[in-house]
């Protein structure tokens, strides 16, 4: 029994430090008192919160609604029975005689429950981070093979979904024939999708059963014509062209506009040059015509200058004449 158990600690990638929590993991309550479903208690705790955190790491555009609906099916009986499987926890179950007649260690229930012990007991035994490490190995090949954005929809909402991304008008469900007894019937129904023409039956013990199994042969046939994905495809090209043309007009006008600032620039540059030039021919005929005035005062002025000085000469000999001359008689 003990190398058995060591063959499961190498392949949970987990050394126990206490056997016993262990041992304790894989009883069923059909062995013995000492079972695990205190441990299964704990350990559905631990699963939940761990694939929550890998979860919210590793899709960071998923919003609450989304990861509650992905981790609600990874955490679901079926996904931990078909981890345990990949694990070999059958080999390793202690199970009471009744159990083990009936094939218990086949069960799903039991061994979901028995892995779930399993986390409660690493928990317990290394720590919190210790139980996450081995969640997170286990879960990463599962997630490499998952569509967050279909995971856990069923087939009617995939359907729903996939006709509406199209702008497709939604499918018919309309039931055609009932079987058996009222306590054991069997319901047919007929799924529609008129603007494809496709028309499929599905058949369940509920009407429910048989709309979900003709929806998924709708979905099926559906998802085979690639007529439906041609348009979106040429539909994206040609807004892609749209676009690429719309940038390139912008960057002509752009180029455009800068040649017309350049002309005008330089054509402000002329008016400007051709307003100025008359205002200094002006000036120079200004300074031309001031020029001879200021010559013709030069060459004036020592003629004024020699008047000035003999007619200052003149006037003392006048009175010096004058004074030569006898009194007048009284």
């Amino acid at each position: 029994m003990s190398q058995s158990l060591n063959q499961l600690e190498e392949r949970l990638q987990y050394r126990f430090h206490d056997a016993e929590l262990l041992c304790q993991a894989l009883t069923h309550r059909s062995h013995s008192a000492a079972n695990n479903e205190r441990l299964e208690f704990l350990g559905d705790s631990i699963l939940n919160c761990s694939v929550a955190a890998i979860l919210f790491r590793r899709y960071g555009k998923l919003d609450e609604g989304d990861l509650s609906r992905v981790r609600a099916n990874l955490v679901k009986q079926q996904s931990l029975y078909e981890i345990a499987q990949t694990l070999g926890v059958s080999d390793f179950l202690r199970l009471g005689e009744g159990e083990l007649k009936s094939g218990g260690f086949r069960r799903p229930s039991i061994l979901a429950d028995t892995l779930e012990a399993l986390f409660g007991a690493m928990y317990l035994d290394g720590g919190f981070e210790k139980a996450y490490a081995v969640i997170e190995r286990l879960y990463t090949p599962v997630l490499e093979h998952v569509d967050p954005k279909t995971l856990g929809k069923d087939a009617k909402t995939l359907l729903q979904e996939y006709l509406q991304g199209h702008k497709i008008a939604l499918p018919q469900y309309t039931v055609i024939a009932t079987h058996g007894a009222a306590h054991n019937q069997q319901f047919e129904v007929e799924c529609t999708v008129p603007k494809l023409d496709i028309k499929v039956g599905g058949s369940g013990a509920s009407r429910r059963a048989a709309e979900q199994a003709a929806a998924k042969k709708a979905l099926e046939e559906v998802q085979k014509m690639p007529a439906l994905a041609k348009p979106k495809a040429e539909k994206s090209a040609k807004a892609a062209k749209k676009r690429a043309a719309k940038a390139a007009a912008s960057e002509a006008k752009k180029a455009g506009q800068g040649g017309q600032l350049t002309v005008a620039s330089q054509t402000e540059s002329k008016d400007v040059k051709e307003s100025r030039e008359p205002k200094d021919a002006r000036d120079a005929a200004a300074g031309a015509t001031t020029a001879p005035a200021m010559t013709a005062s030069s060459h004036n002025a020592p003629r004024n200058a020699a008047a000035s000085t003999e007619k200052s000469a003149e006037k003392p000999t006048d009175k010096a004449d004058a004074a030569k001359q006898p009194p007048a008689a009284a």
